[in-house]
């Protein structure tokens, strides 16, 4: 093979197909654009969800909703994902380290789901009033 036989595959470039060009094309005269209006014109057109002056639906419809920006910073972990890490000690970077957090997360919480048995200590991670009870009453400690 040389550099001046290398040719693309069978049926991967195609021509475009060239509009106006008479009669005999099937695609002369109005060139598919049907006749008069915008549409038909050069350089006539309008932006997504314009609606020839009446109000868009975008606009006519309420606001609604909110989402936090600094939601993607949070994260919880349940107490069935920490008796599964079995690690005495858990702070933060333990968490993410066993991917139980994104690496993006700076606050986290344990939120009671699950059971747990072992003896834990929690350094900078918050609790939910339950997971909180549940961490005490397994032994361990929040710091």
């Amino acid at each position: 093979m040389q550099l001046n036989t290398i040719q693309p595959g069978a049926g991967s470039k195609h021509a475009k197909r060239r509009v106006g060009r008479g009669i005999g094309s099937g695609l002369g005269k109005t060139a598919g654009r049907g006749h008069k209006g915008q549409k038909s014109r050069a350089g006539g057109y309008h932006k997504v969800g314009f609606e020839g002056g009446q109000m868009p639906l975008q606009r006519r419809l309420p606001k609604r909703g909110f989402k936090s920006a600094s939601l993607k910073y949070n994260a919880e972990v349940t107490l069935s994902e920490l008796q599964a890490l079995g690690a005495a000690e858990v702070d933060v970077s333990t968490l993410k380290a066993a991917g139980l957090v994104p690496q993006l997360a700076k606050n986290v919480k344990v939120i009671k789901s699950g059971e747990l048995s072992a003896k834990l200590s929690l350094k900078g991670i918050g609790a939910t009033a339950g997971a909180k009870a549940a961490i005490e009453a397994a032994g361990g400690t929040l710091g």
